[in-house]
């Protein structure tokens, strides 16, 4: 929760503001209001030859654990821009993006996770700062057990389940607190 005004440095107050029904963080000295938002994660999917992009991620939350490049959008980008540049600091691959592919609400952790479908353009990748190896693989050697977080375990068999059926849909949903 903030604390202090970013505009002019004075303490906030937690109250409703007038044509609100929320609590939000007011500042009664310059009278703006701080609205707090849930954050947008993007990645990609990135596949060649029927294979799949992994990552074994090398920062916490779920040190050594596989997930797919993603990560916090940056202001000034669209989502696209956040998947690809995602991709490529995580991986260090280049990708042409394709079709939006599954999102999904965590409300609990307030965020929201956006996949795309993708094609990498070359094998020259490698291990970001953020990633301890990567991997290309089949449906069966993804490491089921060791996938980082819910909402990529899902995105990946919603992935597997439409290529077996020979068609991509959209994927929307929420994942529930254990």
């Amino acid at each position: 929760m903030l604390k202090f005004c970013s505009n002019c440095a004075t303490p906030l107050v937690r109250r409703v503001p007038p044509g609100d029904n929320l609590p939000r963080s007011v500042c009664d000295q310059c009278g703006v209001i701080h609205y707090q938002n849930p954050k947008l994660v993007v990645g990609a999917i990135p596949e060649w030859d029927g294979r799949l992009l992994l990552c074994k991620r090398a920062i916490e939350p779920r040190y050594g654990y596989w997930t797919l490049p993603a990560g916090f959008m940056e202001n000034d980008e669209s989502t696209g821009q956040a998947a690809s540049r995602e991709t490529l600091e995580e991986a260090g691959a280049r990708i042409e993006l394709g079709d939006p592919f599954s999102m999904l609400s965590v409300p609990q952790v307030n965020q929201v996770h956006l996949f795309y479908r993708a094609r990498l353009l070359d094998l020259d990748f490698k291990a970001g700062e953020e990633t301890l190896e990567i991997a290309l693989l089949a449906e069966s050697e993804v490491p089921w057990k060791d996938i980082a977080f819910r909402t990529v375990g899902l995105t990946l068999k919603h992935y597997f389940a439409d290529r077996a059926r020979g068609a991509f849909g959209f994927h929307a949903g929420d994942i529930p607190p254990r």
